[in-house]
């Protein structure tokens, strides 16, 4: 790939073989996450040109309202769930937390292609156990401080709420304004991005490893080492 004269964006194409093929990857790697999963859609024909359409979704992740003193970082199981881990820095193994005197809310993530930015899109929704929306100014609450002054500062990372593409239903997201941007300065400040037999899967793993830090959604070390170091 041309990165000096790329504009940072993916095709498509790239995006629904990239995201298919990441799902699998993230599956194989790590059998104790919960798994993304594909879900497939009705082709938009005024806009896409692919025969197959769809979404990456990883639902039901839960996050607890409480202080890290109350994680668990053993490997139980029996009535603990499985939850992506909010410490800085990629984990190696999945965070189980104990559900009973928690109050706990759950995380729904949409990875979406957006037609008009040419990037993926991380869509969001946050909710309790009883089903009820959260608002933004509570999520924003349980975001790593670094997220929160992030959000703040840079005209990469603000967030705003709309129609879900899919289902038609409001949920929040990522804007994708300086994506392409951002990527592209990635991919030229770190050759091994492009050493990768594949660099569309690569762009999928990176973009999330920068993106889902945002709303504390980390990517585990061994999916970042299989891309950095194959």
């Amino acid at each position: 790939m041309d990165v000096v004269n790329w504009d940072g964006t993916l095709s498509e194409k790239d995006f629904y073989l990239a995201a298919q093929t990441f799902a699998q990857k993230w599956k194989s790697l790590n059998p104790d996450f919960p798994p993304w999963s594909w879900v497939p859609c009705r082709k938009q024909p005024l806009v896409s040109s692919v025969e197959a359409e769809g979404y990456l979704s990883l639902e039901k992740i839960f996050l607890p309202g409480s202080s890290e003193d109350d994680y668990e970082q053993d490997g139980h199981t029996g009535d603990e769930e499985t939850s992506c881990s909010e410490s800085e820095g990629p984990v190696d193994s999945a965070t189980l937390v104990q559900s009973s005197n928690l109050e706990v809310h759950y995380y729904d993530f949409h990875m979406v292609y957006s037609y008009s930015f040419k990037v993926p899109v991380l869509y969001f929704r946050a909710y309790s156990g009883d089903g009820q929306p959260l608002m933004l100014d509570e999520i924003e609450k349980e975001l790593p401080a670094c997220s929160s002054k992030n959000l703040l500062e840079s005209k990469w990372t603000f967030i705003t709420q709309e129609e879900h593409p899919y289902l038609n239903r409001p949920w929040y997201k990522l804007h994708p304004c300086g994506t392409g941007e951002w990527m592209k300065l990635l991919f030229m400040g770190d050759a091994a991005l492009l050493k990768h037999g594949d660099w569309t899967e690569t762009y999928l793993a990176s973009w999330l490893s920068v993106a889902g830090q945002v709303v504390g959604l980390k990517i585990p070390r061994r999916m970042l080492n299989h891309y950095y170091q194959s």
